[in-house]
């Protein structure tokens, strides 16, 4: 979070997109309703929507914005909901109330950019009768990183990026394409919650944000070593190879 507060004293504007799951699975377990999942996504019936967007819009997104505030920064709490900014459509029957992003609307983040306000953005959307959504939060990130034309987009995770071998740590890779994400995937190798997170990252990729990564977010400094040093530290993402890769 001093990362992304320095970055915005300097001059760069940052959009922080955030999630939730341990804390939803957490007033999940305490309310005594089960956590389900398919494909790395929530399975979000009409009463686990309304404990996610309690959580996420509520609890999460404002210890964010308290958290910048109280190390210097200046930040404001936002949903997909607010100025109907992310509109959604039901991504399946299977899945329940998440929402496959129809239209994002940036408006209200670029006012607030312009004001030199840190939005922190929590990942509820709404359809055309109004009702919540819940949505995947790496994808919503690259849907809005798309939409703002971003520079760079940081995915960030508890691993160090993308693994050949996810009981492997030395064996990172380092640069991929989009073709090799796709056939990662057939063969099994991304898997699981790296789904979404890999997609957002080829999505973001196809919609023309320059650089897109996934890093570990425990290290430290691990945002400004990615974006400000050569060699950086997770995996990127790229329409092809690099020269000389």
């Amino acid at each position: 979070m001093g990362d992304i507060v320095l970055l915005n004293l300097i001059g760069v504007k940052v959009v922080l997109v955030h999630g939730g799951g341990p804390h939803i699975k957490e007033t999940l377990n305490k309310l005594g309703m089960e956590s389900k999942f398919l494909n790395g996504l929530r399975v979000t019936d009409a009463e686990t929507m309304k404990v996610v967007q309690m959580v996420l819009a509520g609890q999460v997104n404002k210890d964010l914005v308290n958290l910048i505030g109280t190390i210097g920064g200046k930040a404001i709490g936002l949903c997909g909901i607010d100025d109907q900014m992310i509109k959604v459509q039901k991504q399946s029957d299977e899945l329940g109330y998440v929402g496959r992003i129809t239209d994002v609307d940036v408006s209200i983040i670029k006012d607030n950019l312009d004001k030199g306000y840190i939005p922190v953005i929590s990942t509820i959307g709404t359809d055309t009768n109004g009702q919540a959504y819940n949505i995947n939060a790496d994808t919503a990130a690259a849907k809005i990183a798309g939409a703002l034309n971003a520079e760079c987009m940081l995915s960030m995770t508890n691993i160090d990026g993308v693994l050949k071998d996810k009981d492997e740590p030395d064996s990172l890779l380092t640069e991929i394409t989009l073709d090799q994400a796709r056939q990662l995937e057939n063969d099994g190798i991304i898997a699981g919650g790296m789904i979404p997170k890999v997609q957002c990252c080829t999505d973001a990729i196809k919609a023309g944000v320059k650089r897109v990564f996934i890093i570990n977010g425990t290290v430290p400094h691990a945002i400004l070593i990615e974006m400000l040093t050569e060699e950086g530290l997770g995996t990127m993402f790229v329409g092809h190879y690099s020269i000389g890769k």
